[in-house]
């Protein structure tokens, strides 16, 4: 249930929050931890960083304006690659923010990402985890991609990609050879 009101107060406040515009600026949303987010060990779940991560990317698509072209054309995002790296517990009650960003991408799919952020006792800024995604829209009737120059333009937007840093290749290739090696599984 948690994890439905946290979407729906999501939707709603959507519309009270400024614009977003798309690739440069990033989504950051409040959270707090519950009970329904602990795991055994009384500490965050790592399976909830990933739920939370969904509401990130919804708040990118939701107020950049893309949510009208995926209604529109009925078209479905997807996640086809994710990696974590988690840095510090996160414990009942603990606030903290969830930071998502689109930092570079190709023909079809785009590289976000997702930073859980949250105050230390010193008042700096604690990274608990990180995590890079591989997303992209997928057009089940063409049955493709649908290429990123235009979900940019979708939302008024032409731009090129930023250069991949060394932890997004890294993540790329990693991609790559996974890929690869469960192709033969088939």
């Amino acid at each position: 249930m948690n994890l439905w009101l946290r979407l729906i107060w999501l939707l709603v406040t959507s519309r009270m929050r400024p614009r977003l515009d798309l690739p440069g600026e990033a989504s950051v949303l409040p959270f707090r931890v519950w009970f329904h987010d602990l795991d055994t060990s009384l500490h965050m779940n790592n399976g909830r960083y990933w739920t939370l991560m969904d509401l990130g990317r919804t708040d990118l698509v939701l107020r950049s304006g893309l949510w009208r072209a995926i209604l529109r054309h009925r078209w479905v995002p997807v996640v086809n690659s994710g990696a974590i790296r988690f840095r510090r517990e996160m414990r009942l009650f603990r606030s903290f923010r969830l930071e998502t960003r689109i930092l570079c991408w190709s023909e079809n799919w785009l590289v976000m990402q997702h930073r859980v952020l949250m105050q230390g006792r010193d008042g700096g800024e604690i990274v608990a985890a990180v995590a890079l995604v591989r997303a992209a829209i997928y057009d089940r009737r063409a049955r493709a991609y649908v290429p990123v120059a235009r979900l940019l333009a979708e939302i008024g937007v032409t731009a090129v990609s930023p250069a991949s840093s060394p932890e997004v290749e890294a993540f790329l290739a990693s991609e790559e050879v996974l890929r690869s090696a469960t192709a033969s599984e088939r």
